[in-house]
């Protein structure tokens, strides 16, 4: 009898080798196009026109895209927010900085750039494999699901701008003035002893 136990354990021994190792080398290069952030979102782009295509092409998985339209609405509200609510602040005491003299605290968001990036990519492939599967096709009249995504996108925006305005935060870094510390003088073309 142990000698069948170890025969399927040194089966599964490979096999979880392999796995550790794809894991491994996924890992790898997710870490390496980090800070290729343009290129990531081509990228993306590029799988999301894969998906419209797919969705085009087979008329059909209409449900499987608008359930993917609110997972990626959801994560861009995450996205948008602040990782702690300026709410809960003033119901604490605490409360973001209004005046020149106040305390300067950058905007973290709920949700970073690299995670919301992943998140979404990952999203466009698993609905992308799901139109393979003709359980997924489930018959709905599309128009009615666009619409109502359209007025559910309107007022949750809606809903995320006046909260921006009203604790006066800005979730994104352009036009925002960057720091980079002091340039050297041999940059500028003269020498400094």
């Amino acid at each position: 009898m142990e000698g069948v136990g170890g025969d399927a354990a040194s089966a599964v021994a490979p096999l979880a080798k392999l796995r550790n190792d794809f894991t491994r080398m996924f890992q790898y290069y997710l870490d390496r196009s980090t800070p290729h952030m343009v290129q990531r979102w081509l990228g993306t782009l590029a799988v999301a026109a894969i998906y419209m295509l797919r969705v085009y092409y087979v008329q059909g998985f209409y449900i499987v895209s608008y359930g993917l339209g609110i997972y990626i609405l959801n994560l861009l509200i995450g996205f948008l927010s602040p990782k702690i609510d300026p709410e809960l602040e003033v119901l604490d005491g605490a409360s973001l900085p209004t005046k020149g003299s106040d305390e300067f605290r950058p905007f973290v968001r709920r949700l970073p750039e690299f995670k919301f990036w992943y998140s979404i990519t990952k999203a466009f492939c698993v609905a992308f494999l799901m139109t393979f599967f003709s359980v997924f096709d489930v018959p709905v009249f599309w128009p009615i699901l666009l619409c109502y995504w359209v007025v559910l996108f309107v007022l949750t925006m809606k809903r995320q701008i006046m909260h921006m305005i009203k604790y006066r935060y800005v979730p994104f870094s352009i036009g925002k003035q960057r720091y980079t510390g002091k340039k050297s003088a041999t940059s500028k073309g003269r020498i400094v002893d």
